[in-house]
């Protein structure tokens, strides 16, 4: 056996005989404890119970099962956490482990797969921690993959791959490279002014009259609105060209509402080609008319490139139980106090509730505490359901408000997280690959220095071997010896000028 402290208890009859307890002595990255065997026992398959069976069978080197062993001291020490291995006790102790707050849930896995631990011993609520870790690694993991990608390309892919990656790169990240943001830049621009001229062309001093008499948009306006359609156009068709995923791209919202906004430009033009009839194209022009007015949500196509729109927009994405209930409160609150105010107010000879539809606009304004004034009670029971509802939608609308609130700064938190870490992981990135490159130009270079160095050893030995056979032994074998010993006799004689 290894000598472990061994503790003699008493027999619970009385007697004098005792049973001994195996006690191992560990220590975990400085702190010291006693554990008993027959508690670590309790599992076998863990580390912690091989090291106890290991010490009553007497058998193997107890170094193998630990980092480091004592034999004065008997102590096993393990280069581990302290606090994480007070958290793996409590599977001896309670059949359960629980992470203590501040433990990271991947390096904890970490430990309990040293000590041998399965998983399923770790409670629900850590689990969940668990999870969310691993989620949040592998968005991580994702996110550095998409900027490598976005800033690499595939290496493995073809030669139109990489043509469409390199499209898609330029018209859809901005970041990416220069000619992008130029290009983001310049879809901005035209965004900009396609707005202005379809806000401006609905001014009458700015319009002219047609031969009939009708007023259209100026043809400057109209020359403006061609040169923003064609720019759209060529977007359009390069974006769906080089997008890897044609039929997700095409149900996207987003591009659905690219695409309305430039098909009116050219259902008009096909119409006024084919020579419709006038009043006919009168009616499509205003269909028309009130479909391009869609090209003002183009600007929201720039979200992709803002973190805290995209953030925005996932909190509402899980707060959509939130806003349900607020919705439903909202038309529970409606229909019961617009009901109320047509009743109330029915009795009035002056009344403004002619029905309870009609009342459902000034529910709707009051409850929201908007209160246009075009809609009011006059009668004392109408005013005091009409201070009823307000109170009850402010209530109401204040009670989803903090999960929302909540819910958008977990995700803009973690947001934060993912866009740092993804950054620092880039570094390393960075960081390993030039050591690698300093490291294989500091092998090159020694490895040319030692090349350098056996190219002259060997120059000079053929150079001592290599010489004329006539000449004698002396001078063809051996010429730089016999340099040496000539320049040592001329020094003795300028020493010694009195021996001549």
């Amino acid at each position: 056996m290894w000598g472990f402290p061994r503790t003699r208890y008493a027999n619970c009859n009385g007697s004098s005989e005792g049973s001994e307890q195996t006690e191992v002595v560990v220590n975990i990255g400085g702190v010291k404890q006693v554990l008993h065997g027959d508690v670590l026992t309790r599992f076998p398959e863990t580390r912690l119970a091989e090291i106890v069976e290991s010490s009553s069978a007497g058998s193997g080197d107890p170094s193998s099962l630990c980092d480091d062993y004592d034999p004065d001291t008997r102590e096993l020490y393990f280069d581990r956490d302290p606090d994480a291995f007070k958290c793996i006790m409590e599977l001896y102790y309670y059949g359960e482990i629980h992470m203590k707050r501040g433990i990271c849930p991947i390096c904890f896995m970490k430990e309990m797969e040293f000590w041998k631990i399965d998983a399923e011993y770790l409670d629900e609520c850590c689990k969940s921690n668990l999870n969310d870790a691993e989620s949040e690694l592998a968005e991580i993991a994702e996110k550095v993959k998409t900027i490598l990608v976005d800033r690499d390309g595939d290496p493995s892919g073809t030669g139109w791959q990489r043509i469409q990656t390199f499209l898609w790169r330029l018209m859809e990240k901005p970041e990416s490279s220069l000619p992008a943001r130029v290009i983001a830049i310049a879809s901005f621009f035209f965004i900009l002014v396609s707005s202005v001229v379809m806000c401006v062309g609905t001014v009458p001093d700015v319009q002219v009259e047609d031969a009939e008499g009708h007023r259209t948009e100026h043809p400057t306006l109209e020359l403006i609105e061609t040169v923003c359609i064609g720019w759209f156009t060529m977007e359009y068709v390069l974006r769906l060209i080089s997008a890897p995923n044609k039929v997700k791209f095409a149900l996207s919202f987003m591009n659905i509402v690219d695409f309305m906004a430039i098909m009116p430009f050219y259902v008009v033009w096909i119409l006024t080609s084919l020579g419709t009839a006038m009043m006919e194209l009168a009616n499509v022009q205003q269909a028309v008319q009130a479909l391009r007015i869609m090209r003002i949500a183009r600007i929201f196509k720039l979200a992709r490139h803002s973190s805290g729109l995209q953030t925005l927009t996932s909190a509402l994405k899980s707060s959509f139980k939130e806003l349900g209930l607020l919705l439903m409160y909202m038309g529970v609150g409606v229909f019961l106090f617009s009901a109320l105010g047509y009743t109330m107010e029915q009795s009035h000879p002056d009344t403004l509730f002619t029905s309870i539809p009609q009342s459902f606009w000034w529910a709707v304004i009051t409850m929201t505490t908007v209160g246009y004034g075009d809609v009011y009670p006059k009668t004392t029971l109408g005013r005091c359901n009409a201070a009823v509802s307000f109170l009850c939608g402010v209530i109401a609308i204040a009670l989803p408000i903090h999960p929302i609130i909540n819910n958008f700064v977990i995700f803009y938190n973690k947001q934060q997280v993912l866009e740092t870490a993804a950054k620092h992981e880039l570094e390393l990135m960075a960081l390993r690959t030039s050591d690698d490159h300093v490291m294989t130009a500091t092998a090159t270079a020694a490895a040319a220095t030692s090349l350098s160095r056996s190219s002259r050893e060997s120059a000079a030995g053929s150079e001592l071997w290599d010489q004329p056979s006539g000449s004698s032994h002396g001078e063809s074998h051996m010429p730089l010896l016999k340099k040496e010993k000539e320049e040592e006799e001329e020094e003795k004689e300028a020493r010694n000028p009195s021996a001549e």
